[in-house]
């Protein structure tokens, strides 16, 4: 029977390990999930205002194929400094693509924001942003945490976010496929969209639940039809093109190629369209990032396809999960 890791948490994935730092007076944070011995990570992007840095580079076309972290963050363009204190700290600690003597490691630090900047914070930051100190502090907290356990709600990139009308925030989750293969999702949850049923309370991602991950919530059979394509508790007043988003990670811990880690990435997004309504619009920056743990083989041949599809299918069920988890989290 399929069930969830012992953590509940993408980092059930053998060799991931997940930080956050979050700066409260500018209502804003950020995420890093660091996976240095991942031989294969890509990327797909969905949402029509996407803030991102080194995609290109896990494009299957492209020669590197793979990241030593993955960064979340708030701030929208400003943060995507986050990534260069992560990448410097990185390189400090001789992580990176050698690239001769005497000069310094380069490590793939690819990533994407979400726009948090009117959600009441103190923005007048001056000449520096904070987000270049808060990826170096995220990059500490995921070194502390050392692959356990992180907490989730209104913390990291999730600080600030909003979700529709409601408060959004960072969720995570995982799935036992057995035989060793794992599969795990986290997400920054500040999407246009909403994440509940007409009722306003439901979550959308409620039928995928295990266990009492969403508080051991139950259907409710008084459920009005979901008619308004647009429904009243979306962020009617945000809706400007690049300043939302819902930003993600999927990781397994099975051995893929940078091309499947695409597919698992695509796949995902399904997750998205399960527990937010609407999603991809032209208004956020869907992205969802896919890591290979590179710990469990899979088969050669046709049956390797049929395991890829579970694994993509698993993905996208974690991530609906981890939506919901996220705001649900962010109550507390």
């Amino acid at each position: 029977m399929f069930k969830p890791g012992p953590l509940n948490a993408i980092t059930d994935v053998d060799g991931i390990c997940v930080g956050h730092a979050t700066d409260d007076v500018v209502n804003s944070g950020t995420t890093v999930v660091v996976c240095t011995r991942s031989p294969a990570a890509s990327v797909d992007v969905r949402g029509g205002g996407p803030g991102l840095r080194e995609i290109e580079v896990l494009q299957p076309e492209n020669l590197i194929g793979r990241a030593d972290a993955i960064v979340l963050s708030g701030g929208s363009i400003f943060g995507l400094a986050a990534g260069d204190g992560i990448a410097n700290a990185l390189s400090k600690e001789g992580i990176g693509l050698d690239k001769g003597e005497n000069l310094p490691k380069v490590p793939i630090v690819s990533g994407a924001i979400l726009f948090d900047l009117t959600n009441g914070g103190n923005k007048q930051w001056g000449e520096c942003t904070p987000y270049y100190a808060l990826g170096v502090a995220a990059l500490k907290d995921a070194h502390a945490n050392n692959g356990g356990a992180f907490k989730q709600g209104a913390i990291g990139a999730g600080k600030g976010a909003i979700a529709g009308q409601s408060l959004g925030g960072i969720g995570s989750t995982s799935l036992d496929l057995g035989k060793g293969v794992m599969v795990g999702a986290i997400v920054a949850v500040n999407s246009v969209g909403s994440v509940f049923m007409p009722d306003g309370e439901t979550f959308w991602a409620q039928p995928f639940a295990i266990g009492d991950e969403l508080g051991g919530q139950r259907p409710n059979p008084e459920q009005a039809p979901a008619i308004d394509p647009i429904p009243e508790d979306c962020k009617h007043p945000g809706l400007t093109p690049g300043t939302n988003t819902t930003i993600g990670i999927v990781a397994t811990s099975a051995i893929l190629t940078t091309a499947e880690c695409k597919r698992v990435a695509m796949m995902a997004h399904d997750g998205f369209a399960r527990a937010i309504r609407p999603v991809h619009t032209p208004f956020d920056g869907d992205t969802i990032f896919c890591i290979s743990g590179g710990t469990t083989a899979l088969s050669n041949g046709p049956k390797r396809a049929v395991q890829l599809c579970e694994i993509g299918a698993a993905a996208a069920d974690c991530m609906a999960r981890a939506i919901a988890r996220g705001v649900y989290q962010a109550r507390d």
